[in-house]
């Protein structure tokens, strides 16, 4: 074989294996009915916060508990035990994603990490006032165009 040949060898097999590395540490979100299946494994769950059960969090007794509901895109919901401080966001948070096993009924999470409302729907409602506003008080100019 010519060297050009061993080289490109080489370089195709470093690519493969650089490939199957990042597959191994790629994560796909589970849902709660996949995580109860997978006991005990590691899992990353997308779901967002049922507002209408009890969440348990008491900040001055045991601020390194908080228990709540989570509630998936399908609509399972699994009982959460964090062993954290509350995020600070987390009333706020549109989607959760949660990290850790389904162990003995419910998740045991190790990590949370609070997705928020966009800043730009709110950006968008307040232009959209602001246009209202305008033409209101500038009737003639409605139809001036920019």
């Amino acid at each position: 074989m010519k060297k050009i040949h061993i080289v490109l060898l080489v370089f195709i097999a470093a690519a493969i294996a650089v490939l199957i590395s990042f597959l191994k540490t790629a994560t796909t979100y589970d849902t709660v009915e996949t995580a109860m299946n997978k006991p005990g494994k590691f899992v990353h769950l997308m779901a967002r916060w049922d507002r209408n059960q009890p969440m348990e969090y008491d900040a001055v007794n045991n601020p390194n508990y908080l228990s709540f509901t989570a509630v998936d895109t399908l609509g399972r919901s699994v009982k959460v035990i964090y062993h954290n401080p509350k995020p600070e966001n987390f009333e706020m948070s549109e989607k959760l994603v949660l990290q850790g096993k389904y162990e003995d009924g419910y998740f045991n999470c190790k990590t949370i990490q609070t997705k928020c409302p966009s800043k730009y729907k709110d950006d968008m409602k307040t232009a959209e006032k602001n246009v209202q506003k305008a033409s209101e008080s500038n009737p003639g100019n409605a139809d001036t165009k920019y």
